[in-house]
């Protein structure tokens, strides 16, 4: 697999400034997202434990608390680590928070009652971070949150502005390819939500919607449809089947949402109503493969990679342990997956013969986003969010 996949953007967002030395191979600024040798993790436990010394005086265990472990981009991340907490030596208690923030309190109070060394959290609901850490901070301890923050909490996961700006302006570039400029303009853009994840993922949807009109600027913003997608394949079939009497027949319309599910959902429910020639969506997460791979309509997505948010997951929480120095966010660095290039990032995958699109980038519009952004107060506590550029 190529490197850097899972580059963290952290050097653009410290703007240069050094956390620490490299700690037994990973560095943020640097780390390519491949896992460690089992050698390397196994001396940053010794480490570790120098400074703070197992809860049970005998091996370390780590708490994860999955969002939900039969999606597929959970699944992926909760294999990914198993994966590094074997290799290292700790034990793993595993949590299903079911999309659910009441449960992930009660999750949370679970892992403290158990007196985990240290939590991974991956929880959905906005409102119950508070609660959480306040009761994290209480138990001392250390936690890192996966894609959705948490106060006082290190981040890890998606860019969001940027991952949602690449897949809203290659859908508008590949949809203008295939229908033309004209179709495209007077089309509709349906994106999928998840307003209870608060205001950080709203920026991935949000910046879905700025590529897209970006690259179309022309398009009728009255043509935007969006709805809160729940996360779920199903919920946003529901709610696409009912945008769809919105839609005049023979309109193209074009969709993305906050996950490669979501995403999925929008797709099956205009195949459903038999307006599969009229279709187009682009995804975020890359986990849905087999989607990706046999779907005409489901042109690219955003990867992320999940299968390798453990290679640095779990030397975060070993190197916090050991009290070296980290950023307080490390976002990952995303590539466009196409039928043409996924043997690339995927060795079980074929790449597909036909020609790909060739896609550029709007930098100057994704640069005037980001000052939107740092402009909108509900965003003023979470500016390390924000990359640069």
């Amino acid at each position: 697999m190529k490197r850097s996949l899972l580059a963290a953007a952290t050097a653009i967002l410290l703007g240069g400034t050094a956390y620490g030395d490299d700690f037994h191979g990973y560095d943020p600024a640097t780390f390519d997202g491949a896992m460690l040798p089992a050698d390397s993790l196994k001396a940053m436990v010794a480490d570790a434990m120098k400074s703070v010394p197992p809860k049970n005086g005998k091996k370390y265990v780590i708490g994860f608390a999955n969002l939900q472990r039969d999606i597929p981009f959970c699944a992926l991340v909760e294999q990914g680590i198993k994966a590094n907490s074997d290799a290292a030596g700790v034990e793993l208690v595993v949590a299903d928070n079911h999309l659910d923030g009441a449960t992930a309190l009660n999750n949370a109070e679970s892992f403290i009652n158990r007196n985990v060394d240290f939590v991974i959290e991956f929880q959905t609901d906005a409102n119950f971070g508070t609660t959480i850490m306040q009761k994290m901070n209480s138990a001392g301890i250390k936690v890192v949150a996966i894609d959705i923050p948490m106060p006082g909490a290190m981040f890890f996961g998606v860019n969001n502005p940027r991952a949602g700006f690449m897949g809203g302006s290659y859908l508008a570039q590949a949809a203008t390819k295939a229908f033309g400029a004209d179709k495209v303009k007077n089309g509709y853009f349906v994106e999928g939500e998840l307003p209870q994840s608060g205001p950080i993922p709203a920026m991935r949807t949000g910046g879905q919607v700025a590529g897209f009109l970006a690259a179309v600027p022309e398009f009728d913003p009255s043509h935007v449809l969006k709805f809160d997608s729940k996360n779920t394949l199903e919920e946003s079939f529901t709610q696409t089947n009912s945008l769809l009497a919105k839609i005049p027949d023979g309109a193209v319309v074009m969709g993305t949402a906050i996950n490669d599910q979501a995403t999925t959902g929008i797709l099956r429910a205009v195949k459903q109503a038999g307006r599969e020639k009229n279709v187009m969506v682009v995804g975020l997460g890359a986990d849905e493969k087999d989607t990706l791979k046999n779907e005409p309509a489901f042109v690219a997505s955003v990867g992320s990679f999940p299968e390798r948010y453990g290679n640095a997951l779990v030397p975060i929480a070993l190197a916090t342990l050991a009290k070296h120095s980290l950023p307080d966010a490390v976002l990952i660095n995303h590539v466009m997956v196409t039928k043409q290039n996924m043997c690339k990032y995927y060795a079980d995958y074929k790449c597909a013969d036909e020609p790909a699109l060739t896609y550029t980038f709007p930098e100057k519009d994704f640069e005037a986003h980001l000052q939107s952004l740092r402009k909108d107060p509900s965003l003023k506590d979470v500016q390390n969010l924000i990359p640069l550029k």
